[in-house]
């Protein structure tokens, strides 16, 4: 979301605010727009922080009633800011879309006792607790089960449930170190660096709902429930398959490379008078074109006639198209190179991606008409399904705000 309007963050008690049904406004993705493959469905959020709550959202974007389970306080990534949108950090807006709240102790026995009436009445019961604490808190796999028995349960892990650091906790940045993504991220010669955005949180949101999905269509099969584990680890491992595997075969390290790829040359940005040009000329057939573009005589030289010479000799090439790109504004180098049919972007900041007309055009900035906070802007599921998108049904909940219409559904 952007736009933020509350500099201070959430008070520990929800606010009243006439959000009705959370759909969207006229104008925008309501109700008449969705697409809900999972209406039906009841999914219990028991997790926290990012990853397991990104997973979560994504089944509530299909169409899922998410009921989002707090600790009193709520949610710890309500406070990470500021900025704030609404009195609630940008990254919790970003994940708890299309969800109820309700706040519960689940360190006392009434707590404990209503969070287990909502797994039992649950297709989908996630939670991103450290091992054994689940098991603790009554909402353990085996206790679900025996109310449940055809649960699909799902953990939400940091290193996964085998290896001498099961027990430990683990946020976004220390998997990206531990698995070596950081190693492969920066300049040459620079220090490593994370990436620029929770890709391991997101990352293991995605492949924990896409589970989720194969589970509940295995249950429509077959009849039967069963465990998911997903963990932060083995997203970020799997984000470096490439990497992995080619060390493996090879020996070599991999290095750090700015924008560029060790594989395919030239494919990284070039510099011009006003900011930098990414040129990805993937195959022979382009890099011709952008010799044509950049009036290069390098196409039939045999140190860049293939894409394995290229790579031998990128150091070489990459200084000879910086010569040209150097001369020509980005709008210039850009105009040339698609005539030319050479795939290339500007490197955009912030800013000045949220100006590109292409942009606009996605329809991935989502202006709703919020209850209480102007100019709110959505960033939808990006995807489409016959051109429709998943509808913004409910706006992410202040803390507990459902807490009498989720119990008295169960009375």
């Amino acid at each position: 979301m952007l736009h933020a309007t509350h500099d201070s963050p959430p008070a520990d008690e929800p606010r009243p605010r006439d959000s009705g049904s959370g759909a969207a406004g006229p104008g925008n993705y309501g109700e008449r727009d969705a697409i809900t493959p999972l209406a039906g469905v009841r999914a219990t959020d028991f997790s926290q922080n990012l990853a397991g709550p990104f997973a979560a959202q994504i089944l509530g974007d299909l169409g899922a009633d998410v009921v989002k389970v707090e600790p009193p306080g709520g949610d710890p990534a309500r406070r990470w800011g500021p900025p704030f949108i609404g009195g609630q950090s940008h990254l919790f807006q970003v994940a708890n879309r299309n969800k109820r709240s309700v706040v519960l102790d689940l360190k006392t026995e009434g707590g404990a006792a209503r969070a287990l009436e909502l797994a039992a009445r649950s297709d989908v019961v996630l939670h991103a607790l450290r091992r054994g604490a689940a098991e603790r808190l009554g909402i353990g796999y085996e206790d679900v089960r025996a109310a449940n028995p055809a649960v699909i349960y799902v953990s939400v892990t940091s290193h996964g449930p085998e290896g001498p650091l099961r027990d430990d906790p683990g946020y976004d940045p220390l998997m990206q170190a531990r698995s070596g993504l950081m190693s492969v991220t920066g300049d040459p010669g620079g220090s490593p660096a994370r990436s620029g955005t929770s890709i391991v949180d997101m990352g293991t949101g995605m492949w924990t709902a896409i589970a989720v999905l194969g589970a509940l269509a295995e249950r429509e099969r077959s009849g039967r429930g069963c465990h998911v584990t997903a963990s932060l680890l083995d997203t970020s491992l799997a984000w470096m398959s490439y990497h992995l595997t080619s060390y493996l075969a090879t020996g070599v390290p991999p290095e750090r490379m700015g924008t560029a790829l060790a594989m395919i040359a030239p494919y990284q940005a070039f510099a011009c008078t006003d900011g930098s040009v990414m040129i990805a000329a993937a195959n022979d057939d382009i890099f011709r074109r952008l010799c044509d573009a950049l009036d290069l005589e390098l196409a039939s030289l045999p140190d860049y006639r293939s894409n394995a010479a290229r790579v031998a000799g990128r150091e070489r090439l990459a200084k000879a198209i910086s010569e040209r790109t150097r001369r020509l504004s980005t709008e210039a180098l850009l105009r040339l190179l698609r005539r030319h049919r050479v795939p290339a972007a500007p490197v955009h900041t912030v800013a000045s991606a949220l100006a590109d007309p292409q942009t606009a055009a996605t329809g991935m900035l989502r202006r709703c008409a919020h209850p209480t906070i102007g100019d709110y802007v959505d960033i939808p599921m990006p995807v489409r399904w016959d051109g429709r998108r998943a509808a913004l049904r409910r706006f992410p909940p202040l803390a507990g705000e459902h807490q009498g219409e989720l119990f008295r559904e169960g009375s």
